[in-house]
């Protein structure tokens, strides 16, 4: 443990951070983040993994066949909104998940950040089943995610 606190004060009992970005904030890195939500509870991880989502120029609201995904699994995003996401929120970050689409100047991050592009179709107009195939895809990274982060 470092005894020189940084600008943020950190130390090893500092949450990890973790941050799902596209660039409406409104399909892919909403349901990432809501993975993960949930992913963190059923691991009892919740003081120790921080999410964060936005996108780089977000829509006026989530994707009407990623909310209805969603709900098939018991997921509800009916009340999320997008947001756009800070390059200072970035660099916050252990780790930032972009979702194949993003704007995003991963080198402006900075280099203590572990991106990673998940390089994911949109679903904003995709048929119900293609947005299926790509939840089911994310549930699936954010889980390999936390497996990953949890045994560091």
């Amino acid at each position: 443990m470092s005894t020189e606190p940084d600008s943020d004060e950190t130390d090893s009992t500092d949450p990890t951070r973790i941050a799902f970005v596209c660039v409406q904030n409104a399909g892919r890195s909403q349901m990432s983040v809501a993975f993960a939500e949930r992913e963190r509870d059923r691991r009892g991880l919740g003081d120790r993994i921080e999410l964060l989502t936005g996108g780089t120029l977000p829509a006026d609201r989530v994707h009407e066949g990623v909310i209805e995904a969603m709900a098939e699994v018991g997921i509800d995003l009916s009340d999320r909104t997008p947001r756009e996401i800070t390059t200072e929120e970035l660099r916050s970050c252990d780790y930032v998940a972009t979702m194949g689409c993003s704007t995003l100047d991963v080198g402006a991050v900075g280099d203590g950040v572990d991106v990673r592009d998940w390089a994911l179709d949109d679903p904003d107009g995709k048929d119900p089943e293609r947005v299926r195939e790509i939840r089911d895809e994310i549930e699936a990274r954010v889980s390999d995610l936390f497996d990953e982060v949890v045994a560091e």
